[in-house]
């Protein structure tokens, strides 16, 4: 990924994602927190995250949005919406207030939608094909990381300062993240065709996504792993609880451990992708959380930290496998339209299997709900790695050097007046590169 990064203009938007990444990071479980302590109550807190995940329903509609736009500037404002969406927090005082949190949380749900489409569309714009892994691995490398302190700083600053901090700490990650993206320069068409608002349009996303076959597999097989990935959630709990005999705080030792796995996980993924392909690094990432999930059927230390280490290494070679997948099979006009659907389709499935996580535990072994979790998704990891002979090998990175155009000078001599190239600084570009 240090290719990518010697692009100035990647570096930019990298700057820019650092600075909204880390104030969500340190946002959202905060507001959980908030919510609980002005009520007191589990299940109200938990509303919180439904409150953002709920608005995935609307993805297509979004991904709509965001193809009528030129990439930069929708995603230049959608950092100035999200951070004034945020500013009604500051009005919360009391447990009556708690319906302001609920309403900023789905509607940043639907933010976060539409800032997912349009980065997707924008790095498919900024970069040529061969480095959108290293550009996703690099994203998810940040994301990983902030994973380990994000929250627990979240948590700090509410305890010693309150909501307000948390309001203004988001707030001003997303305007730093505008103020950059504002610098950036981008070559983009003047105006992209306008979409008619019709379910056909609507729809565009979803329906590439079904006739493309490599995408459709890719989807069937993840998706069925999603059904069971949720269960994670509840079962862990269980697994501390019951396995390990220790207290549900010792859930967060294990997490950030499985955010060191995540961390590696960023690193390598590029050097997955390149090796094995997109569809390669998906089933991959697929079969080690299904590993982890057999590991965990047999409650020992030692094996807890090596399975959630597996976890946290399968999850980033997944979802940049996913999107770089996506990214590279769908044309820049759709691409909005096609990340939307996809985000709807991997979340929905998950969500479901959350819910149902939670009601299983009760009533059957975790043990036994683990080994079901692992058999499902190695079979899924399997079906991914036979997909993998409808995608043809990753293009080559394209040269690290910019395209300079070449430029015409006379030639000297009687007879001889014809203009030459003069390519002495230029660099031919290659069609791979899209």
């Amino acid at each position: 990924m240090y290719t990518v990064l010697r692009r100035p203009d990647f570096r930019l938007l990298f700057g820019a994602l650092l600075a909204s990444m880390t104030a969500e990071s340190i946002l959202m479980l905060a507001l959980a927190i908030w919510v609980k302590d002005l009520t007191g109550s589990d299940r109200m807190a938990a509303a919180v995250i439904f409150a953002v995940v709920a608005p995935k329903i609307l993805a297509p509609l979004m991904g709509w949005v965001v193809d009528r736009y030129r990439r930069r500037p929708f995603f230049l404002a959608a950092n100035v919406v999200t951070a004034a969406l945020l500013t009604p927090l500051l009005t919360v005082r009391d447990s009556g207030d708690v319906w302001i949190v609920y309403l900023v949380g789905a509607l940043y749900g639907l933010s976060s939608i539409a800032l997912g489409a349009a980065l997707s569309g924008l790095l498919r714009t900024l970069l040529p094909l061969g480095l959108l892994a290293e550009a996703n691995a690099a994203l998810q490398a940040v994301r990983q990381t902030l994973r380990l302190g994000g929250p627990l700083v979240g948590a700090a600053l509410y305890a010693v300062a309150g909501g307000w901090a948390l309001t203004v700490v988001g707030v001003s990650g997303f305007v730093t993240a505008a103020a950059v993206v504002g610098l950036l320069r981008v070559a983009e068409p003047a105006r992209p065709h306008r979409l008619a608002c019709g379910l056909t349009e609507l729809g565009a996303g979803l329906r590439h996504l079904g006739t493309e076959p490599v995408l459709r597999r890719a989807l069937l097989g993840y998706g069925a792993a999603a059904l069971v990935i949720g269960f994670s959630e509840a079962l862990l709990f269980a697994y501390v609880e019951r396995g390990l005999a220790r207290p549900p705080t010792f859930v967060g030792v294990l997490f950030s451990v499985q955010g060191v796995g995540g961390l590696v996980g960023a690193l390598l993924s590029p050097v997955v992708v390149r090796r094995f392909g997109e569809v390669g690094s998906l089933a991959a990432g697929v079969a080690l959380f299904g590993t982890a999930a057999l590991t965990l059927t047999y409650p020992r230390l030692w094996l807890a930290v090596a399975a959630l280490l597996l976890a946290g290494l399968s999850l980033p070679l997944s979802w940049v496998g996913l999107h770089t997948l996506v990214q590279r099979r769908t044309g820049p006009g759709l691409l909005g339209r096609a990340t939307a659907a996809t985000d709807a389709l991997v979340s929905g499935p998950q969500a479901i299997s959350i819910g149902t996580g939670a009601l299983l535990v009760a009533v059957l072994d975790y043990r036994l709900l683990f080994a079901l979790v692992g058999v499902v998704m190695l079979a899924a990891g399997a079906y991914l790695w036979r997909a993998r002979r409808f995608a043809p090998a990753p293009a080559d990175p394209a040269p690290a050097r910019p395209v300079v155009p070449a430029r015409r000078r006379p030639l000297a001599g009687p007879g001889r007046s014809r203009p030459a190239l003069d390519v002495d600084h230029g660099v031919v570009a290659s069609t791979r590169d899209g």
